[in-house]
């Protein structure tokens, strides 16, 4: 491709948010630190077989009823509800990763439109961004609750490229999930993996057309 994209879309959680303070919330309520990460794959999951179905539900009902199960045999130190509530309340208290603040103003800087997409809610991404006083370099934040499907199906691709009134192709797509660049790529839109943990990309997705290790290593490539 010769041009430019003119938008550039951001997957929130993982990819924006650093959720490793959701492990420590595990911990809180007695459970392994470890099923942080069997909780968010499960979620992924059932969210995935949703939309392969042809169905949708909420992240944060999905998120809820996948953590009840996951923590129901485990020897909290609290009630069941008590520590789902204290689980999920910790998505409003995330942070940005530590390169993200740098390579949003530096890529808004070159002239780069900026939104969200997230399988998650918009308030979600509205506290994080706010909060990290980055809000307003992003023109709209998007959610698949407003989509036909969740990502990585292909409509809701279509639905952020409609929203913004442009073509996939003049997207790219910013993601810390290999599904995620692959759905997009599906849908026509380029994409930039950010691999900040040295990973091997895997072989049966489509491979991204760019892989940095931070956001601003992104800024600092000409994208066409």
């Amino acid at each position: 491709m010769n041009t430019p994209p003119s938008v550039i879309v951001f997957d929130v959680n993982e990819t924006l948010s650093d959720m490793s303070p959701l492990q420590t919330r595990f911990g809180d309520v007695g459970a392994p630190e470890y099923l942080a990460r069997v909780w968010f794959a499960a979620l992924l999951r059932d969210g995935f077989a949703l939309a392969a179905a042809g169905g949708s539900a909420k992240f944060a009902l999905i998120a809820a009823d996948v953590l009840r199960d996951v923590l129901r045999d485990v020897a909290l130190t609290r009630s069941l509800d008590d520590a789902v509530t204290h689980v999920m309340d910790g998505f409003a208290g995330l942070n940005l990763h530590v390169d993200i603040a740098e390579g949003i103003r530096a890529l808004r800087d070159a002239g780069f439109r900026l939104v969200t997409l997230s399988n998650g809610s918009a308030q979600v991404a509205e506290t994080l961004l706010t909060r990290a006083e980055i809000r307003t370099d992003f023109d709209v934040l998007l959610t698949v609750e407003d989509a036909p499907a969740w990502k990585p199906v292909r409509s809701a691709y279509s639905y952020a490229a409609d929203a913004c009134g442009v073509q996939p192709e003049d997207m790219l797509l910013v993601a810390v999930h290999p599904w995620d660049i692959h759905g997009a790529a599906q849908a026509g839109m380029r994409t930039a993996w950010l691999n900040r943990t040295d990973a091997a990309y895997p072989r049966y997705f489509t491979a991204p057309d760019y892989t940095v290790c931070t956001l601003s290593e992104l800024a600092a490539r000409p994208l066409t």
